[in-house]
């Protein structure tokens, strides 16, 4: 197949061009920066510089490549610091899941792919009653709070746009949060330094269900995506969503931390926000038996635990 992955070189795009290209594809890779460039070459890929939210563009760039499927893993989570103004923060990275979204799928569509696979989110976005685990079939939150609610308009488009497209079987991916090289959990990473710092405390009850994901599965998940499996929305997740009172002490025990602080829900809120008192004790974690069973993938790393065992021990050489 030839595929054309737009964001080749941000943390996901890193981890799947190598795996594209072992597996004999032909791969096309974007990035905005001319910089970059080398590193989709150095991994086996064809390198094209350009912006997604440039439509004239994407267009051009597509449908020259001609490829059979595109992959959209472009989002501009990299350069988001503190979790206090999530909704500004995510201010391009929602861009990327609208405008972006729909420059791509109407280059696919121009050019003839027939498939289209695109990154989303599970976690935060479900709805916040019921039990603490939720599968595809579970809505999402009707009544997000302001920090979350434009990122949530973006997610409900990058989704609806994809899997209702004509002429196109379009997947979009609910990876869980990201762990590992390239990512804010990594040795010497934001939440890592948080953590060892003290920096991260339990707000209230940590009864927060968290779902991870190891940054090679996302890629691993991504390379069974676009090679077969039912158009549709997957929750691509580890085997363990666990409540923040479970993981964050352990995973402070790993780094040789001391354990994290524990503040009251009035005092969250006035550090973070509303919306990290939510992630902290209302959020729900997401099943992985359909991406399992209709994709066919298993995660390397079932277990958070072992996960960010491995991760805490590696380092991105392209940072």
């Amino acid at each position: 197949m030839k595929i054309f992955v737009a964001g080749a070189t941000g943390a996901v795009g890193k981890r799947l061009l190598p795996l594209l290209v072992a597996k004999g594809h032909e791969v096309v890779g974007t990035t905005r920066s001319g910089g970059r460039a080398d590193q989709i070459q150095a991994m086996g890929a064809e390198p094209v510089v350009i912006d997604v939210l440039d439509r004239a563009a994407v267009i051009a760039a597509v449908v020259g490549a001609k490829p059979d499927a595109v992959v959209h893993q472009a989002t501009a989570l990299s350069a988001m610091r503190g979790i206090r103004n999530f909704d500004r923060a995510f201010e391009d990275t929602n861009r990327l899941r609208m405008e972006g979204t729909d420059n791509l799928l109407e280059a696919a569509q121009a050019a003839g792919a027939r498939r289209f696979v695109a990154q989303s989110y599970a976690g935060w976005p479900y709805e916040r009653t019921g039990g603490p685990v939720k599968t595809e079939e579970d809505p999402l939150d009707p009544h997000p709070v302001k920090q979350f609610r434009n990122m949530l308009v973006a997610i409900r488009h990058l989704e609806a746009a994809i899997t209702g497209a004509k002429g196109i079987e379009g997947l979009a991916l609910r990876y869980g949060s990201l762990y590992g090289p390239g990512t804010s959990i990594a040795e010497g990473a934001e939440y890592y330094q948080a953590v060892k710092r003290r920096r991260f405390p339990i707000v209230g009850s940590g009864a927060g269900v968290w779902s991870f994901l190891h940054i090679d599965d996302a890629a691993g998940a991504t390379l069974a995506a676009i090679e077969g499996g039912p158009a549709g929305v997957y929750n691509v997740v580890d085997d363990e969503p666990a409540p923040v009172s479970e993981w964050l002490p352990e995973a402070a025990t790993m780094i040789g931390a001391k354990q994290p602080r524990r503040v009251p829900v009035w005092v969250g809120r006035i550090l973070a926000g509303e919306g990290a008192v939510v992630l902290m004790t209302d959020v729900r974690g997401a099943s992985n038996a359909k991406a399992k069973r209709e994709l066919g993938w298993r995660p390397t790393w079932p277990s958070w635990r072992d996960g960010f065992r491995s991760a805490l021990a590696e380092s991105d050489p392209a940072q």
